[in-house]
């Protein structure tokens, strides 16, 4: 993974610190923490519609994450470093081609060979400086963040990663400030960085700006407001409020509530610009390829001791589809398609995003604890999109329904060893891909090193 010569002189001198200061490096030893997870995965998917079966996909691959955070040096400015080892090996299947043998499936697990057959294994390292001052902590280099603007994909083999530099401060209570820049992206099944772009763009862009608050108005009520501007493509602004009630006798009430506003930035905003390949996929209104999109999601969940029942409703305005940072346009033969966004609808095989769409959601979990059985959980959830626009002029509409079955191991020598089975489908007109079964089988288990 390429770096930047800033961002390999910083971490040349972080690595050197405690060797160079061994008295001031005792908290960057003391407090360091490792762990290597294994991710057992089974992916299937069946597409029976598509031209000679070539939707079909099966792989199974074994994933190991290694995990180094160090603590800081002591004094006012502390430094530090974190490192994490990707490694995905393939098991069985991956890139298989349909019964005609002419068209490949792009990777799931892992990224393909120029034959269109998958790669036995890859791998890639991350590593990231870190300094602190008071409350306020900055760090360059592999980044996987968690942002209402930016969510690091980890629904496959390996997480997406990404490369740039955040800086967080909490120095006023209550008040979480983030901000950063993105210039390189790693999907979730390649080994190679790229540039970043939208669903549908062809050009990449290496800046991605991004700033905003989380503000915890009080122990119940978080609010939060952030800025984000992918460089040629888009300007985002995103408004989110959280409550949480808590009732009588176990009964408890949540509220979300998330607002997108999304307009056209640099080359996308100009026909010139878009011509050169500036473009979002999809609907846009005459055929422009223009970003212009207002979305937002609702969502309430009541609970009841081991029950949750979750009802929402969620909006994407008409002009062109919701988005956010997608690689897949710019290497997806290399595993890098495939990406989060922050909605209550982003779900298994789908998101619910698209120009017009108006959709209804509704989602049950149950915890087994209830029934004497700690660590075993289950979920089922059914969303149904309508009022979708097409370049044909015709509405469409969408539905998926989603079931998840985990089980954790609570004690004994595998304490932590989790289950996971997950089990999706999607019906959907109005695209090239209209009716998708998908099974993930997902055995997972952390070991904690230091």
């Amino acid at each position: 993974m390429n770096k930047s010569p800033l961002a390999v002189a910083i971490l040349a001198g972080i690595v050197g610190l405690p060797l160079a200061l061994p008295a001031a490096a005792a908290g960057f030893v003391e407090d360091s923490k490792a762990s290597l997870t294994l991710r057992n995965f089974y992916f299937n998917q069946d597409n029976r519609e598509s031209q000679d079966y070539a939707g079909q996909a099966e792989e199974w691959g074994q994933g190991f994450v290694l995990n180094y955070q160090s603590g800081f040096t002591e004094g006012t400015v502390g430094f530090g470093v974190d490192a994490i080892g990707l490694l995905g090996v393939r098991l069985d299947g991956g890139g298989r081609a349909g019964k005609g043998g002419s068209d490949r499936t792009p990777g799931q697990l892992f990224p393909l060979e120029s034959d269109g057959s998958a790669v036995n294994d890859f791998s890639r390292l991350g590593l990231t400086g870190k300094v602190k001052v008071s409350k306020t902590e900055a760090r360059i280099g592999t980044l996987l963040p968690k942002l209402p603007i930016l969510v690091s994909n980890d629904g496959r083999l390996l997480p997406q990663t990404f490369e740039g530099g955040q800086l967080i401060s909490n120095e006023i209570d209550n008040l979480t400030l983030t901000g950063g820049l993105i210039e390189h992206a790693v999907g979730r099944a390649s080994s190679d960085s790229t540039g970043l772009a939208v669903g549908g763009g062809s050009q990449e862009s290496n800046q991605f700006v991004f700033a905003g608050g989380d503000w915890k108005v009080t122990p119940e009520l978080l609010a939060q407001y952030y800025y984000a501007n992918l460089e040629d493509y888009y300007k985002q602004h995103f408004a989110g409020l959280t409550h949480s009630l808590a009732l009588a006798d176990q009964h408890s009430l949540k509220t979300d509530l998330r607002y997108f506003k999304t307009d056209a930035d640099g080359a996308n905003d100009s026909a010139a610009g878009r011509a050169g390949g500036y473009t979002v996929g999809g609907y846009t209104r005459d055929g422009s390829k223009k970003i212009d999109n207002d979305t937002w999601s609702l969502g309430f969940t009541y609970g009841l001791g081991a029950h949750s029942l979750t009802l929402g409703h969620q909006r994407v305005s008409e002009d062109s589809n919701f988005v956010q940072l997608n690689q897949g346009n710019l290497d997806g033969s290399k595993g890098a398609g495939g990406t989060s966004v922050y909605l209550l609808t982003d779900r298994q095989i789908t998101s619910f995003t698209r120009a017009g769409e108006r959709t209804s959601f509704a989602e049950y979990g149950y915890d087994f604890a209830a029934l004497g059985v700690p660590g075993l959980k289950a979920s089922v959830a059914y969303l149904k999109g309508t009022n979708i626009k097409t370049t044909s002029g015709h509405d469409a509409k969408e539905w998926e329904r989603d079931f998840r079955l985990d089980y954790t191991l609570q004690d004994g020598a595998l304490k932590g060893l989790n289950f996971s089975w997950r089990n999706a489908s999607l019906r959907s007109k109005g695209q090239s891909q209209d009716d998708l079964d998908q099974n993930r089988l997902i055995v997972s288990y952390t070991l904690p090193l230091l």
